[in-house]
């Protein structure tokens, strides 16, 4: 992200007024390489590779707030990874990290990992550290700290259905779990933060909170998000869930989050009330149906009939209802930016 961007980001979320609308989107490995022309498993094995796919996007779009911007990452295989998780690649698909125990007792029992040493981490760093001059001399700098949230990773460690299960069988053991996760979520981000000292932002993704209940989210998930968002107080706390998000979005603010990316069966109409304009909200076009499959002119309607039930403009960020699908051209982008613009 250049400097210009992050005080872009930086003057959104303190409420400014910003025109033209801005853009952005969060972008890895499920667009960057079908989009540059490679393939899943070279974006993942070769750092040139990588870094070439995310310096194509940038270039492209130079108007576009990529977020987090040059994200290191292995799919949802780099944290479970640090905990042992086998990690199954294939040559066009995502990763996939298979589980580590069978039941939540036996998940209540693990290890926090060391996350300078175990798994992908250090990869990921490496990655970092190995392309950060030739980000900084085009412009760009290593912005956030970035992480899987707890109620994802535990999710993955376990079963999602054995996870969610837990909750209410067995609810010390389920706590437990969360909480050597979270610490570890912290210990993870704080390493980062220290390597990169131009990191001012940190950004969770967790997806396993749209499928609670709202006693279910106060008492078993935000405890461990509103942790991670206390203790980095940096600029930006950027929160992703692109499941259910009226569960979590009255809280966001209470929790530490000020930006947040949601489903796109939530307008942003809904969102800016839910939160009482207090959380800036990076959305909210559909991703597969309307970004990825639909036309350009369904592109450019998707994004005006976004902006039609919102007469405060104030803490929006324009982009689609989750991360950038596979699939999306760049001339449905180049039409979401020409809507943008428009607007």
């Amino acid at each position: 992200m250049t400097d210009e961007q992050w005080e872009k980001l930086l003057a959104v979320i303190n409420g400014e007024a910003v025109e033209p609308m801005p853009a952005g989107f969060i972008i890895d490995s499920p667009w960057l390489p079908g989009w540059a022309g490679i393939s899943a498993l070279d974006y993942y094995c070769s750092e040139q590779m990588w870094f070439e796919a995310n310096l194509k996007a940038v270039r492209q779009f130079p108007d576009v707030i990529f977020l987090p911007g040059f994200w290191a990452e292995f799919g949802m295989c780099t944290e479970p990874s640090a905990f042992g998780a086998k990690c199954s690649w294939q040559e066009k698909e995502l990763p996939y990290a298979e589980r580590v125990v069978a039941d939540i007792e036996s998940a209540a029992a693990l290890d926090k990992p060391d996350p300078s040493r175990d798994g992908l981490l250090p990869f990921v760093l490496n990655r970092l550290g190995h392309y950060q001059d030739r980000m900084e001399r085009e412009g760009h700098s290593i912005r956030f700290a970035v992480s899987r949230g707890p109620l994802n990773i535990a999710s993955f460690l376990l079963g999602s259905t054995e996870f969610l299960m837990g909750i209410r069988t067995d609810p010390d053991a389920t706590h437990k779990l969360l909480g050597t996760v979270t610490d570890f979520i912290t210990d993870w981000l704080a390493l980062q933060i220290r390597t990169f000292p131009t990191i001012d932002g940190v950004l969770i993704l967790d997806d396993i909170v749209g499928f609670l209940g709202g006693q279910d989210f106060t008492e078993t998930a935000m405890p461990y998000l509103k942790r991670i968002f206390e203790i980095f107080q940096t600029s930006v706390r950027f929160f992703h869930n692109d499941a259910a998000g009226l569960v979590c979005a009255p809280y966001l603010a209470q929790i530490g989050v000020n930006l947040f990316n949601f489903s796109f069966e939530h307008t942003l109409a809904e969102m800016k009330e839910l939160t009482n304009n207090a959380v800036t909200l990076l959305g909210n076009i559909p991703t597969r149906d309307v970004l990825a499959s639909g036309t350009p002119e369904d592109v450019q309607n998707s994004v005006a009939t976004a902006m039609e039930s919102v007469r405060d403009r104030s803490r929006i960020i324009l982009s689609c209802g989750g991360g950038m699908p596979p699939a999306v051209s760049t001339e449905n982008i180049e039409a979401f930016l020409a809507a943008a613009g428009k607007l």
